[in-house]
């Protein structure tokens, strides 16, 4: 692909449309950078991203990291690939946050035929500190046959 060439799938307005009335849509994802190997967004929080306990639930920050991982890796999909399915995630939480906004940078770290591999970093945007690790595993799909 040259520089030129943008696909819908490399613009984060294509991606925030298409989370609409989807889980990434529901939680609030707002993609802001795409492009091959690389994706940015945040969630501005609320009382439905808290446990009940009033800390950050794990879930939304999950739902941040592996919505730009997937959206990432769509972006990245080598060619004749047709899309791809999740077959391993892995999260450290090391903070949380409780009001604000968090975000997320998804990064692959390994760009395969068959399998990508894509970390993202999630912090709290008040105090910059990184309050999630995040890894997950792509099986990279092709048409049958």
């Amino acid at each position: 692909m040259t520089e030129a060439t943008v696909r819908a799938e490399d613009t984060a307005e294509y991606w925030n449309g298409r989370s609409a009335g989807h889980l990434p849509g529901m939680l609030g994802v707002e993609v802001t950078e795409i492009r091959a190997g690389i994706a940015r967004g945040r969630v501005a929080l609320g009382p439905a991203h808290m446990a009940p306990n009033g800390f950050l639930h794990a879930a939304t920050v999950i739902g941040l990291a592996d919505t730009l991982c997937g959206y990432g890796c769509v972006a990245s999909l080598p060619e004749g690939a047709t899309g791809f399915t999740t077959v391993e995630t892995k999260s450290n939480h090391l903070g949380t946050a409780r009001n604000g906004s968090i975000s997320a940078t998804a990064r692959m770290a390994h760009g395969g035929r068959t399998t990508q591999v894509w970390d993202a970093e999630v912090v709290d945007d008040a105090t910059g500190k990184t309050i999630a690790l995040f890894r997950c595993t792509q099986m990279v799909l092709y048409p049958k046959g």
